[in-house]
């Protein structure tokens, strides 16, 4: 026991002043920590920064994507309503597009919440629903060019149409000018119109008063435009009293309409060369005085002649 006490009471114990404080480990931990901290708090802080700056970016990128879709749609739906075309088939499919056109608009304008792939996709759409519309634009201008021209060709039409009916107009106003000279110059006409006075043995007499009958000379000029053949000859003759002197009430012919009393008639055989051509009036009622002779062939008057019997 006492070796023992001595050897703890021999043992050296070396003293160092400096060993007097010593800092802790766990102080210089906790300040790094914190200063980690400070500097994690500063980088979410920037961070957030930007994250929210971008956030705005983007609402207001989003915000003109919309303004821009929503002017474009609205100028497409006003090319729309400004189209206009008489055909049938055109018309119900601007209508159709029409109404897909505000169909797409309404959607984005009920569009909450945009995205970059659903502006695309917007854009897609309204670049197709664009390149449909200028087709349809073509076609209208295609067919409005064809009306121009066909309206163009239909006025040209048209004008050569009145052109040729006004020449036919006047063709044929010629031809019946021509037809009505042709008429007119085949009319076979009388000349050397006479009346003599006959007694009963067919003699000529100087006196009326002494005439049995009358006889009426005249000839039927040749016209190579007349007809031939087999025609009756009308012969009307006033007395001086102012009456056609005829053998009955029955003695009638047309002519211009009217039914008209002869005083004699005659068939002849006309050969278009001149035919004297003799008619005798057998009734009563032959006087001295001015009488007045016609000739009536084909239902026209062909002559007369005004003749003093004594």
């Amino acid at each position: 026991m006492e070796d023992y006490n001595n050897s703890n009471y021999n043992y050296n114990y070396d003293y160092n002043p400096d060993d007097d404080y010593q800092p802790s480990t766990p102080d210089k931990s906790i300040k790094g920590l914190k200063i980690m901290i400070v500097i994690l708090a500063v980088i979410l802080i920037g961070l957030s920064a930007m994250y929210f700056l971008q956030v705005k970016q983007m609402r207001d990128d989003f915000a003109v994507e919309r303004d821009t879709l929503t002017n474009r749609l609205t100028t497409l739906l006003a090319n729309y309503d400004s189209l206009r075309t008489e055909n049938d088939t055109i018309s119900q499919h601007l209508e159709v597009e029409r109404f897909k056109t505000d169909s797409l608009l309404q959607k984005l304008q009920s569009e909450r919440r945009l995205s970059y792939r659903k502006i695309r996709e917007y854009e897609k759409q309204l670049g197709y629903m664009r390149t449909v519309m200028e087709g349809y634009i073509r076609q209208i201008d295609s067919l409005d060019k064809m009306n121009k021209q066909l309206i163009g060709e239909n006025i040209t039409y048209r004008k050569e149409i009145a052109t040729a009916r006004q020449r036919a107009d006047m063709a044929e106003e010629k031809a019946n000018e021509l037809s009505t000279q042709v008429r007119k110059g085949s009319v076979i006409r009388a000349r050397d119109i006479a009346l003599r006075a006959l007694s009963a043995s067919d003699r000529e007499v100087s006196r009326a008063n002494r005439a049995a009958r009358l006889r009426v000379d005249f000839v039927l000029v040749g016209n190579e435009l007349s007809t031939p053949g087999e025609r009756n000859v009308y012969v009307r003759i006033i007395g001086p009293d102012g009456y056609v002197m005829a053998n009955g009430a029955n003695d009638v012919f047309n002519y211009e309409g009217d039914m008209i009393t002869y005083s004699a008639k005659r068939s002849v055989d006309y050969q278009n060369q001149d035919l004297s051509v003799s008619v005798f009036y057998n009734g009563a009622g032959i006087t001295g005085g001015k009488y007045s002779v016609m000739i009536y062939i084909d239902g026209h008057l062909i002559g007369n002649n005004e003749i003093i019997l004594r």
